[in-house]
């Protein structure tokens, strides 16, 4: 027999032993995500996916806040003393995971390696106009650069550092083992690695000795979960936390649900088709299959019918239903270097039809059109409706939805005739964006590595390179402007739709701060008021 005060005694324990339970799952973060990363080497890809998950462990040296805005991050201040020499002053007290500290020798380091290791969608467009990097004391750096970069502090939004001594001696072959199993992946963000299973998920435990403010969350879980329907299940299950990319389709039901919560935003992804320029293009043929003379797509004609035959809002509307915007440039109205003066595009059928007619194929072709299936919300849709949409004007598509880990590499390689990806403005100047995708491919200038399908323009090539020494921003956004006019006169990428993103989470465990980039961070997460 337990005696009344023994009683109460174990009745509070066993109250306070719920409590401490409750707190600790409290302090659990589950996140479903469409991708992941490719590797925990955060110099390895640019894609958004793989940046976005590794910024939980690798501090950056400076930061996009969730309006693009530039930070502080791992570098307090920054100014450029000479036209070719930005001073960065490092913030002091920061420590690696490993206890060692931060300095200025592992900034140098990770510029130096970013060359060495990256892979498919090379990172080398952050560090590109980097000449030489001088430590001037333990927490000060000069980066020498290869003419005046204004955008030096933005391309260093993607300049993870890891540490010189943990990934010392690392090559492109050894690099990525390293980190995937854990002994190199030392960095400085709010979360340690724990471990990560490919296409399965990340686990991350919070460092407690990290510079900034104390995270939540003791333990974050990112799932991978690339099937919608398989990520709002989940959701409904309380089997995750909080979901991106809710399905458009789903987001309305989503919302009567009283357990849940959406948000939603409009982002700084655009959908772009790249139509290849080449003599030679890999997936062309007569409907028959047999061989065309020349590339149809080299032709502004057929470029500029392919335009028309797209409807845009019918895109937004059905496809996307309603998650999204028609856009008529690479860049959204928000970005610096936006041409204001450009007029929507508008679907013509009629018109379409009879510029292919004039450019000798009244009776079409036949093109492989590719895009991804699992990266931004609505791709699949999207390039499948655009699929439909060409056979219109009598071009024959075989539409080819692909996982990005498969069609990255091979849009690398330069595999494609046609593509559709999405990409984003990240640094909010369109510099980013034109010196990326729509410069002629300059390896000695380090321009244009995504440009892999034979476009040349030299006039825009100069407005381009000009924009990127010119330190008066006014002048820059202007050379940026007449830049995205002629890319929008010559086609050689299709701008369709901007992406809207939605978030949608369990209403009474946490609430989101939704960016404009669509990165999903656990800093951004927090516990919900109740």
């Amino acid at each position: 027999m337990i005696k009344k005060s023994n009683f109460r005694l174990a009745a509070f324990a066993a109250l306070l032993g719920a409590a401490v339970s409750t707190g600790a799952l409290a302090q659990n973060l589950t996140i479903g995500v469409r991708a992941g990363p490719e590797s925990i080497d955060p110099h390895f890809t640019a894609t958004g996916t793989h940046a976005e998950a590794l910024k939980h462990v690798f501090d950056t040296l400076t930061w996009s806040g969730d309006k693009l805005q530039i930070e502080p991050r791992l570098a307090l201040s920054w100014k450029a003393i000479e036209p070719t020499v930005w001073e960065f002053k490092l913030r002091p007290n920061v420590k690696f995971h490993d206890g060692s500290d931060f300095t200025a020798e592992d900034v140098k380091f990770s510029i130096e390696r970013i060359p060495v290791v990256s892979g498919p969608n090379p990172t080398t467009i952050y560090v590109r106009r980097v000449k030489e990097v001088k430590i001037i004391d333990p927490l000060t750096v000069h980066i020498v650069t290869d003419g005046p970069a204004p955008n030096l502090p933005n391309d260093f939004i993607r300049l993870f550092i890891v540490s010189a001594k943990a990934a010392a001696g690392l090559t492109k072959d050894t690099a990525n083992e390293a980190f995937n199993g854990g002994k190199a992946a030392i960095g400085t963000g709010p979360y340690k690695f724990v471990s990560w299973t490919p296409k399965d998920q990340m686990v991350l435990d919070r460092f407690d000795g990290y510079w900034g403010p104390k995270e939540p969350w003791a333990k974050v879980v990112r799932k991978e979960l690339p099937n919608d329907a398989a990520r709002v299940a989940q959701l409904k299950a309380g089997q995750v936390d909080i979901i991106v990319r809710a399905p458009s389709s789903d987001v309305a039901t989503l919302k009567r649900d009283p357990k849940l919560k959406v948000e939603t935003i409009d982002t700084v992804y655009v959908f772009n088709m790249e139509l290849d320029m080449r003599d030679k293009s890999p997936q062309i043929s007569a409907k028959d299959g047999s061989a065309l003379a020349k590339n149809p797509l080299q032709d502004p004609k057929v470029r500029e019918a392919i335009d028309l035959a797209i409807d845009r809002p019918a895109l937004v509307e059905i496809a996307m239903e309603g998650l999204g915007a028609p856009v008529n440039q690479l860049v959204t109205s928000s970005i610096a270097g936006f041409n204001k003066s450009l007029p929507p595009l508008k679907q013509d059928l009629a018109k379409a039809k009879k510029l292919m007619e004039e450019a000798g194929y009244a009776n079409g072709f036949k093109v492989t059109f590719s895009f991804t299936n699992d990266r931004l919300p609505g791709d699949r849709q999207v390039g499948t409706s655009i699929a439909q949409m060409l056979a219109r004007v009598g071009i024959e598509v075989n539409a080819n939805a692909q996982p990005g880990a498969v069609f990255f590499p091979a849009r690398s390689r330069a595999e494609f005739s046609m593509a559709m990806s999405g990409w984003g403005t990240l640094t909010g100047e369109a510099n980013y964006t034109l010196s990326s995708v729509v410069h002629s491919n300059d390896p000695a200038k380090k321009l244009g590595p995504f440009n892999v399908l034979g476009y040349k323009n030299a006039e825009l090539d100069k407005l381009i390179e000009d924009a990127g020494i010119e330190m008066d921003e006014a002048k820059r956004n202007q050379y940026l402007a007449e830049a995205n006019a002629i890319v929008a006169k010559d086609r050689p990428r299709l701008p369709i739709v901007a992406v809207g993103s939605a978030w949608a989470m369990q209403k009474d465990k946490v609430t989101i701060a939704p960016r404009v980039d669509e990165d999903t961070l656990a800093m951004d997460i927090k516990p919900a008021r109740k």
